[in-house]
């Protein structure tokens, strides 16, 4: 039986979208139908449209519009999409993502760079702080 979470973080699946929802920010049993519990929340791996308008249920917010604001701001999410480092973390308070909302981009060697190398993951998080950030990485160096 195969992985969702494994597929999309291979760039198997560059039509879905993988959401993070911590317990801390969001304690709704709806979810958990169509998502794996995790330590510390719930992870899902759904169709675009899907994850869009779950993401939008679970934080009131707009999936690309969260996004856009995320990524003017650099941090580490780790490739569990449950984990990461706040670009704010020096800073007092809890530095947890309470969300993550990501998508997989297929390999375009177009574009070069690292999407010429392979399938590239975008993720974008909110920290407990109400700091917003972004990574990217290739699959291929996960």
């Amino acid at each position: 039986m195969s992985d969702p979470r494994e597929e999309f973080l291979a760039g198997e699946r560059p039509d879905d979208v993988a959401l993070f929802l911590a317990d801390s920010y969001v304690a709704d049993e709806r979810f958990e139908k169509f998502g794996d519990p995790v330590e510390n929340g719930i992870v899902m791996i759904v169709d675009g449209e899907s994850g869009r308008n779950a993401f939008k249920a679970a934080t009131d917010t707009d999936a690309m519009g969260f996004a856009k604001t995320a990524m003017q701001r650099e941090g580490e999410i780790n490739d569990d999409l449950t984990t990461g480092e706040c670009p704010d973390a020096d800073e007092d308070g809890e530095h947890e993502p309470q969300f993550v909302f990501a998508f997989a981009e297929e390999q375009n060697e177009d574009v070069g760079g690292i999407y010429a190398e392979g399938a590239v993951v975008h993720a974008y998080a909110q920290c407990a702080c109400g700091t917003a950030y972004s990574d990217r990485w290739n699959v291929a160096d996960s």
